[in-house]
């Protein structure tokens, strides 16, 4: 018996004719269909673009609760972590 196939939906893209047929370029080249390829394309856009989205929030987060450090700290802090690095060459 087979593991159920997630379910899914559809999305239709209109895409420049460049993009388009350097999609069809890139799915012959790769054996792949363009589907596919659009498929992982969008998930991993989507999926970093959550990431950096949580990130902004977490950094408001920690902004609205006080935890922040002023440019000139943060910047002495990296001199110095420099500093110790050129030192240890």
């Amino acid at each position: 018996m087979s593991a159920p196939r997630p379910s899914s939906g559809t999305v239709t893209v209109k895409l420049p004719e460049e993009v388009e047929s350097r999609l069809s370029e890139l799915a012959g080249r790769t054996r792949r269909s363009k589907a596919y390829l659009a498929r992982e394309a969008i998930t991993a856009y989507v999926e970093r673009e959550l990431e950096i989205a949580s990130g902004v929030m977490r950094g408001l987060e920690d902004m609205e609760a006080g935890r922040v450090v002023s440019h000139e700290d943060a910047m002495q802090s990296l001199r110095r972590t420099a500093d110790r690095s050129r030192q240890g060459e």
